[in-house]
């Protein structure tokens, strides 16, 4: 068994005085998802050296699209993804809410342009593993040594003002604080809070990546980026990767199967038969589908904690707020903390203190949309399309969720 150390600033002892007290903090993050290396990013712009201890032998994220509405955009441009996003993200010029059945724009909606006069970022759609790339690629650069592969969360016990972390390869860290960055299934929250339950939905997620040129002659994917109301079922599909790939996400209520990975493959008579009588313009490119990128997996609900940290320990993204997809925020919640975290450590002069301004700037706003990501089921899935319309449309721009910029808001 062997033990690790984080790493503290190098220098003279005049120039480590000269980064503060706080910069030396020891910071350790369990998980290299989007969130983790969100927060990593955001400390290290702030002068901190975070380590961040993933699970995995390799980086690699899982085949998927992501929208990134300005409030995550503002986050991105934060930790200095700003040029990547620009030049890897498609930017749509509109969004709709569609008609399940007759392929009809409900509700249409500006973006482009009007989403920066509007609220200062653009509102991007980006392949989830290009913007992991990015982190990784941003966060080796500031510190090479800053991602530590291989090292599953076995447990941690704190000491005093230090945190010891266990792993399931043998070794153990001692830091000054412990942020759990760990997904949907988090064990690191499970160290805090015990296994809190979670509850099958009754629905079962199928998702898929589609190359455009399997698409027939003159087909436009209009708009870019769609939301598709139905009855017992819904979709979200919107173009990445320069309009080369169509991205969807398209839930179903059933009952009998629920495994929770994502990474299960999903034959496609089944995707098919579970929308057997949507219109076509959505059934051409699910149709499309190559075998290799299709999965399903159910979807749990999971309540809002009360509190998120315990002494020198606390959550972030899903580990914290693991909320339903059907707001389309999950990850731009966990991109909010990220860089709220880094300003927190930023503004505090003790740990104590910047756990206990990032929960209170977080914990609220999370648990609002954990809540609304709940509701919108209904909306969405409710058999309610006949009749939507702009004032129906509670959605996250509705909601006002897009006004919120993570590089200003009190801390």
């Amino acid at each position: 068994m062997r033990a690790e150390r984080q790493l503290s600033p190098r220098g003279s002892s005049a120039n480590v005085a000269n980064w503060g007290f706080m910069k030396n903090t020891r910071i350790a993050l369990i998980g290299a998802g989007i969130a983790g290396l969100t927060a990593a990013l955001a400390l290290q712009r702030r002068g901190f050296r975070p380590v961040v201890y993933e699970q995995a032998p390799q980086l690699g994220e899982v085949g998927a699209g992501l929208t990134a509405s300005p409030n995550s955009t503002h986050g991105l441009e934060d930790i200095g993804l700003g040029p990547g996003l620009a030049r890897l993200a498609c930017k749509p010029d509109r969004a709709g809410a569609l008609h399940y059945r007759t392929g009809e724009v409900l509700v249409d909606q500006e973006r482009g342009e009007a989403a920066l006069r509007q609220y200062g970022a653009y509102y991007y759609q980006i392949h989830r593993a290009d913007l992991h790339n990015l982190q990784v690629d941003a966060v080796r650069a500031n510190d090479p040594a800053a991602i530590r592969l291989n090292h599953a969360f076995a447990g941690f016990r704190q000491i005093g003002d230090e945190v010891e972390v266990s792993f399931a390869n043998g070794a153990k860290a001692t830091a000054d604080v412990v942020i759990g960055c760990d997904g949907i299934k988090s064990e690191v929250r499970a160290a805090l809070w015990g296994r809190l339950p979670a509850r099958f939905t009754g629905n079962v997620a199928f998702r898929g990546l589609v190359p455009i040129e399997r698409m027939p002659p003159g087909f436009k994917l209009t708009p870019m980026s769609g939301a598709a109301v139905g009855n017992k079922h819904s979709m979200a599909r919107y173009l990445v990767r320069d309009g080369t790939l169509i991205n969807f996400a398209a839930f179903a209520e059933k009952s009998g199967w629920e495994n929770e990975s994502w990474s299960m493959r999903c034959e496609l008579s089944e995707l098919l038969a579970e929308f057997h009588d949507w219109h076509e313009s959505f059934r051409v490119f699910l149709s499309a589908t190559p075998p290799e990128n299709c999965f399903k997996w159910a979807l749990f609900d999971r309540d809002p904690l009360p509190q998120w940290t315990k002494g020198r320990a606390s959550l972030l993204g899903d580990a914290a707020h693991p909320m339903l997809p059907f707001l389309g925020m999950g990850a731009a919640m966990g991109i909010e903390d990220g860089v709220i975290l880094g300003r927190c450590f930023e503004a505090a002069s003790t740990v104590d203190e910047a756990l206990k301004r990032y929960e209170a700037a977080r914990r609220e706003r999370t648990t609002m949309v954990l809540l609304a990501s709940r509701a919108a089921q209904d909306r969405l899935q409710g058999n309610k399309a006949d009749g939507y319309n702009k004032e129906t449309h509670k959605n996250e721009e509705a909601m006002g969720l897009f006004g919120y910029n993570p590089r200003i808001v009190p801390v």
